[in-house]
């Protein structure tokens, strides 16, 4: 009963975190599945299977705040679409990788990908995006009146996808850590259209990402359903507390818990 609260808190306070900066919530789930296992559950989860946990999971989290999101008004679905051509696909393989990995490469590479998803999301707040005529161009009108104007070409914005897609598939978490940032600094996206339209492509990646892994047997199913329900309530509050303040605080806090995480991810993979 304690393994299923804490998952089910899990869940919830993943899923808020993700749903407001667009990141899915994974990149805590994974981490701590493989943490919580031999302590609350008396079984270790192996690396493929928290991936394909938290992926599982991150069905339902995406689902939600697309659904909040679109009632915003703020996912640009015609420029996910294109984004998920290939990052659908480059999440399949992703996901097909992930059980080559040693679990100690795994904890070592996955550690110091979220330190520089820490970094790049700090820097995020000293760069200005860049500007550039984009061939397809879109408007956006904010809650507060302002307009902003952004864009993208197709090539750029496939292989944008296809990244994002490949390490969602192959470490479980979405790939809004990267996905937010580029469309920001890249094509000059609204936050809130970016943080939106990221999460309807995670939508689509996770499905086909997660579907991999459960053909493999690379699903913790009692993980997956204790971090569900947690996991729709969370992805439905931080998609309208996004859309109602800045969540300047909550980013520093997701930013030192992704510092602590991937110190202790990078410790037991130096140690193991």
């Amino acid at each position: 009963m304690t393994a299923f609260l804490l998952l089910l808190l899990l869940g919830a306070v993943s899923a808020t975190f993700g749903s407001i900066v667009g990141l899915g919530g994974g990149i805590i789930i994974v981490p701590a599945l493989i943490f919580i296992g031999p302590i609350f559950l008396g079984r270790d989860i192996h690396t493929g299977a928290a991936v394909g946990t938290s992926l599982t999971v991150l069905i339902i989290t995406a689902l939600a705040s697309t659904l909040t999101y679109m009632k915003k008004g703020t996912v640009d679905f015609r420029s996910g679409w294109l984004y998920s051509v290939t990052s659908g696909p480059a999440a399949i393989l992703g996901a097909m990788l992930t059980g080559s990995l040693p679990q100690q490469t795994f904890k070592l590479v996955f550690g110091f990908f979220m330190l520089m998803m820490a970094c790049i999301m700090v820097a995020r707040e000293y760069m200005k995006p860049r500007r550039y005529e984009w061939r397809t161009k879109r408007t956006y009108k904010d809650p507060s009146g302002v307009e902003w104007e952004y864009g993208y070409n197709v090539l750029p914005a496939l292989g944008v996808g296809f990244g994002v897609g490949f390490i969602s598939g192959l470490f479980g978490i979405g790939g809004g850590s990267l996905f937010v940032p580029l469309m920001v600094l890249l094509f000059s996206y609204p936050p809130h259209v970016a943080t939106a339209t990221s999460m309807f492509v995670i939508l689509i990646s996770s499905v086909l990402g997660s579907a991999t892994h459960m053909l493999s047997g690379e699903v913790d199913w009692f993980s997956a359903a204790a971090l569900a329900p947690g996991a729709w309530i969370g992805g439905k509050l931080g998609a309208i507390i996004a859309s109602r303040m800045s969540g300047k605080g909550l980013l520093w806090l997701l930013r030192v818990t992704l510092i602590l995480l991937s110190a202790r991810m990078i410790w037991q993979g130096l140690s193991s």
